[in-house]
């Protein structure tokens, strides 16, 4: 799955254009015991609550793809008669019709899902009539397929803080009723992914809030997906790679080189013609040699490291350059030029206030010439003043018989 394809679903979840049919699900406790099960005709449903659920399932089609929105292949075997990917069909079929089949679905997640708290599950059942496009994004009034999908989200449910409210039946302030409220999804996933606008049985989108720590090992264990990192893991991984490699060679300044270098390698990559991102493999990394960016020790032990943490799954370079940290070394070398340049100019300023040259210009006098520079002792400078003389302002320097000017380099009779 991609934006353009999310997006296009996204945008049909509203009142006059969503075609959910069928809503299912269950409250669970902290116990994982089932307190309430849920099943409505999804368009039936009041105003009020028919945005709100609107609103939790548009959020399992939020966030970045590759960080919040993840494309899950199936393990091996899972697509055969009994494996987790038949039984999602087979739901999906049944649009969340068969009970048995729904209530499997919420043995899976209870049974496999980690949190402490109450939260809820929501099924959203949806067919999709895919309308050709053509070339330039024209749309034909012809469907292409029925793109017929489930979409599951799982919501931390959580009593409100204990806060003073108005209490109208005695007419006083105290202390507020606290309720259970369902907040935004956690998790949830789209089944099958929508890719390249097509129904693609052989994945599911899963969806996490918080990518650093985004719970596919929960995916793998309850519908036998096989997991994969998001770009926040990656680049927590890598991380954690250069940081050991910089501390083995005791070099403060290989954190920083090896990032920009992975920048400039980014940068160089044209992957313009393919879909696929450019990713650290030996490749790239004995490209980052030969150009310079890295030694060879420092090429060896990024490829052994790598290959160690990420195995046949190379990171994505996209994914794994820090940001704040090329920031961060761009801001110290506009701060060391800003001291040169400050070093410079006080060198100059120097030089001029020694100097009875006064064809040295500073920096700040060149262009126009109208600039008047006059270099005189303290005493002498005590006794400049200005005049108003035919409605014109004059400088006025007292002379002594024995002292002589020097304008422009030339030494001048007063």
């Amino acid at each position: 799955m991609n934006k353009k394809d999310i997006l296009e679903l996204k945008r049909r979840l509203k009142k006059g254009e969503c075609t959910f049919t069928k809503m299912r699900g269950c409250y669970v406790d902290s116990h994982k015991e089932i307190i309430v099960n849920i099943n409505e005709t999804f368009l039936n449903l009041a105003d009020d609550e028919f945005f709100k659920y609107l609103d939790i399932a548009k959020k399992v089609l939020s966030g970045t793809v590759g960080n919040n929105l993840l494309e899950l292949g199936f393990e091996p075997g899972e697509e055969l008669s009994g494996g987790k990917q038949n039984f999602l069909l087979g739901l999906r079929d049944s649009e969340l019709k068969n009970d048995a089949l729904a209530d499997r679905l919420f043995e899976l997640i209870i049974d496999n899902y980690d949190y402490d708290g109450n939260y809820l599950i929501l099924l959203f059942n949806d067919a999709y009539d895919v309308i050709v496009k053509t070339n330039d994004n024209n749309k034909l009034d012809e469907s292409e397929e029925v793109y017929k999908y489930i979409i599951c989200a799982i919501c931390p449910v959580e009593l409100t803080k204990a806060a003073l409210g108005y209490r109208e039946d005695e007419h006083r302030i105290g202390s507020r009723i606290r309720d259970w409220v369902v907040s935004m999804p956690e998790n949830g996933f789209v089944f099958p992914a929508f890719t390249d606008r097509s129904s693609d049985i052989h994945s599911l989108m899963f969806y996490t809030k918080t990518p650093k720590e985004p719970k596919t090992d929960f995916a793998q264990a309850a519908f036998g997906c096989v997991p994969k990192r998001t770009a926040a893991e990656e680049k927590t991984a890598f991380g954690e790679i250069v940081k050991a490699i910089a501390t083995e060679d005791g070099s403060d300044d290989l954190v920083t080189g090896i990032h920009q270098a992975l920048s400039a390698m980014s940068q160089e990559l044209d992957t313009s013609t393919s879909s696929e991102h450019a990713v650290l493999d030996s490749r790239t990394i004995e490209s980052m040699l030969t150009n310079g960016y890295i030694s060879e020790d420092t090429a060896e032990k990024i490829e052994s490291a790598c290959r160690e943490e990420f195995g046949e799954e190379p990171p994505v370079l996209e994914n794994i350059i820090d940001g704040k940290i090329l920031e961060g070394s761009a801001k110290k070398q506009r701060e060391a030029e800003l001291q040169k340049e400050v070093a410079e100019l006080k060198t100059q300023l120097a030089e001029a206030k020694s100097s009875s040259d006064s064809s040295l210009s500073l920096p700040w006098e060149s262009g126009g010439g109208e600039s008047i520079v006059l270099n005189v002792s303290d005493e002498k400078a005590e006794e400049i003043e200005t005049r108003i003389i035919d409605g014109r302002r004059f400088i006025v320097i007292p002379i002594e018989g024995d002292e002589t000017a020097i304008i422009n380099g030339v030494e001048t009779e007063l």
